[in-house]
C-alpha cells in the first residue's frame, strides 16, 4: 500500500525533478549558457549524485529515480556550460 509519505515524496520528486526540463531545452537550444554559475550547477550536481547515493543506500525509490533523472538533467546543463567555456562545438 502507498503511503501518504511515498505520495507526498514521490510527488515533490516530479516537480523537482521536471523543473530542470525548460532549462536544459533552453540551454541545448540557444546554446546561450551566459546567465549559468559554472561554480553552482557544479556543486548542485555534486549534490544531485550524492542524494542519488543516500537513496540507493536507503532503498528509497522515490529519491533514487528523482535524482538518477535530475543528476542527468544537471550534468546536461553543466557539460554544455563547460564545452561553451572552452569553446568546444
Amino acid at each position: 500500500m502507498i503511503t501518504l509519505n511515498t505520495c507526498v515524496g514521490s510527488m515533490a520528486a516530479v516537480c523537482t525533478t521536471l523543473a530542470f526540463v525548460p532549462q536544459v531545452l533552453k540551454s541545448w537550444r540557444t546554446r546561450d549558457l551566459s546567465g549559468i554559475s559554472l561554480p553552482m550547477y557544479t556543486i548542485f550536481t555534486a549534490g544531485v549524485l550524492l542524494w542519488l547515493v543516500y537513496g540507493i543506500l536507503i532503498q528509497d525509490w522515490p529519491v533514487i529515480i528523482a535524482n538518477a533523472i535530475t543528476a542527468l538533467l544537471a550534468s546536461a546543463v553543466l557539460l554544455l556550460k563547460v564545452k561553451s567555456i572552452l569553446n568546444i562545438r
